[in-house]
């Protein structure tokens, strides 16, 4: 298996969580060594590119701790986990002891069989990098203090909030600018030659268990978000390039997912990553905003061709809990059909709700929609077996007539491949009927279109008024053509 497809789709799981339910259900502890292969055939349907093992790394018993002293967090665990018990909190993922994979998953020989069963599959391995902060007991803290941002003791006096007093140094609690700091980590310092070096060996390490990095929070260890988070003079060259260039020569193959926010998106692109978070379609479809929808899709097809389309994840809310059922598969559908990569978050299919803090390694039990989780599966399945998402993409124009507007709540779009495929999408993204002409520059003869999930078969001849369609609330079609 070499290199990445153009269109990536990447499903994540929980590994903690994951782990857990497979131990629960044989009695006995598994590890990645020893999870069964109807489980791995589980999370790889067909149509999935990438499993993302999310929170693999030693945790942080320290860091715990810490976070613990905070009643907030721990009412947001009873919230989730009503029936919670002290050893379903195993830590942050994202608080980072040591970049070995945690015992309690089988260690980094486990991993390796994890990846060599994936590979099996024809699916690759993606796992974390948090660049921007440390577990406060990470061997850096003691051994190299000058990898990190430092203050001293009247600092830690004025804002004990914000400073960690760790031996004789006082360190930041890791932040980004807009919130209060992160209680349980330490804050590394971007601007340090002696981090980067750091920093370029820890990726290097990561890309030789894997296949694929998400890297946590990226923007934050831009230049600008740097310095105005820090107050600091900006080094002539960025954080990332300067890393990534290193990566690129022992593993060039590694492909890089940017966590972006903040409309970074294009910045850290242009900074070496090959995907980054498309935070503002995620905003837009969640908050059934059809319009905003269509206007960010006339961007540029080589921007969004690099951009990572997700309807939920770890960060955010459950899918089936923020919009109705026939909105979730709307939005399921645009965001399996457009360009970029796709990303699927473990649950989402079986239409859960709760989203457990990612400090628990367990979550509730919810009844499961096997209807559900059969529908998406079949949506994947149909993108890859049909090549939707093979060849051009692009945006078409709807109208409609002077005493029917309908047509402003479709989204619609074409995919073609030079003598191969060809495919045309239209999703109603509302919740009243619509109907439109959509306008094909095809050649005016009959076209039999055929809908890929619905498996009605439609025959039209194509005039120049173009195609019409008509569609329920939160209908679409995802049409084959021929």
């Amino acid at each position: 298996m070499s290199g990445w497809p153009d269109r990536p789709v990447v499903h994540e799981i929980n590994t903690a969580v994951w782990l857990g339910e497979l131990s629960q259900a044989t009695e006995r502890p598994v590890t990645l060594a020893e999870v069964p292969a109807a489980a791995w055939d589980a999370v790889t349907p067909a149509g999935v590119d990438a499993v993302w093992l999310m929170g693999v790394w030693e945790r942080s018993i320290t860091g715990l701790a810490l976070a613990n002293a905070r009643s907030g967090l721990r009412a947001s665990f009873q919230a989730a986990l009503p029936d919670l018990r002290p050893q379903d909190v195993s830590g942050s993922p994202y608080c980072v002891r040591r970049y070995v994979v945690d015992d309690e998953f089988g260690g980094d020989e486990a991993l390796a069989k994890a990846r060599a069963e994936l590979a099996s599959r024809g699916v690759r391995l993606v796992l974390d990098y948090v660049p921007n902060h440390v577990a406060p007991d990470h061997p850096w803290v003691t051994d190299h203090p000058e990898l990190f941002v430092r203050g001293d003791v009247d600092d830690y006096a004025e804002n004990p909030e914000r400073w960690l007093a760790i031996g004789e140094h006082i360190f930041a609690r890791g932040r980004d600018p807009y919130f209060p700091p992160w209680p349980d980590v330490v804050q590394l310092d971007a601007f340090s030659p002696a981090l980067r070096t750091a920093a370029a060996t820890t990726l290097a390490g990561i890309a030789a268990r894997c296949d694929g990095i998400r890297c946590d929070m990226a923007m934050l260890m831009t230049n600008d978000v740097f310095a105005r988070t820090w107050g600091r003079e900006a080094p002539e060259r960025e954080f990332w390039p300067e890393i990534i260039d290193g990566l690129r020569d022992q593993h060039a193959e590694t492909s890089l997912i940017a966590e972006a926010y903040w409309d970074m998106e294009w910045t850290l692109q242009q900074q070496g990553f090959a995907f980054c978070y498309d935070k503002r379609l995620y905003d837009r479809l969640v908050s059934r905003d059809v319009e905003g929808v269509r206007a960010h899709l006339h961007a540029d097809i080589g921007y969004q061709a690099k951009l990572v389309r997700f309807l939920e994840n770890q960060d955010e809310p459950r899918l089936a809990a923020t919009l109705p059922p026939d909105a979730a598969r709307a939005a399921a559908v645009v965001v399996a059909t457009l360009p970029g990569a796709t990303l699927w978050h473990e649950g989402q299919f079986e239409g859960r709700t709760v989203r457990p803090p990612v400090f628990l390694n367990r979550r509730p039990d919810e009844p499961l929609d096997h209807d559900l989780a059969a529908w998406y599966r079949h949506l994947l399945a149909t993108v890859r077996e049909h090549r939707l998402r093979c060849g051009e993409w692009f945006l078409l124009g709807t109208e409609g007539w002077p005493d029917n507007q309908s047509h402003r709540s479709l989204l619609a779009w074409e995919w073609i491949e030079v003598g191969g495929s060809r495919h045309v999408v239209v999703v109603n993204f509302s919740d009243s009927p619509a109907q439109a002409r959509i306008r094909l520059d095809w050649e005016p003869r009959p076209w039999r279109f055929t809908d890929l999930l619905g498996g009605e078969v439609f025959d039209r001849d194509l005039t120049a008024e173009g195609l019409f369609v008509s569609l329920r609330p939160w209908g679409f079609h995802v049409l084959s053509v021929a």
